[in-house]
């Protein structure tokens, strides 16, 4: 199995896309700051997923998301942030 994944930061509400073939453990390496792009910026928290049978398709669903550059958008057709809290 493989996963699209989006997570928010609980300390600057900013969104991640990522993929992976475990979703725990990416999780982890995220909020242990291992990721880059992520480090200083967590807590992170899943707040999406989607499941897939290849890598290939958990890409392509990544890179679409990626391209839709506007988190309005992506809020409103993932349907997130409504009721995130914050």
């Amino acid at each position: 199995m493989y996963y699209l994944y989006i997570l928010k930061s609980e300390r600057t509400s900013r969104y991640y896309v990522g993929s992976t073939d475990d979703l725990v453990r990416r999780l982890q390496e995220h909020n242990a700051g291992k990721t880059p792009s992520t480090r200083n910026k967590g807590p992170w928290r899943i707040l999406y997923s989607e499941t897939f049978q290849t890598h290939s398709e958990a890409r392509s669903r990544e890179a679409k998301i990626k391209s839709w550059k506007s988190r309005a958008y992506m809020e409103r057709v993932l349907g997130l942030g409504v009721s995130s809290g914050g």
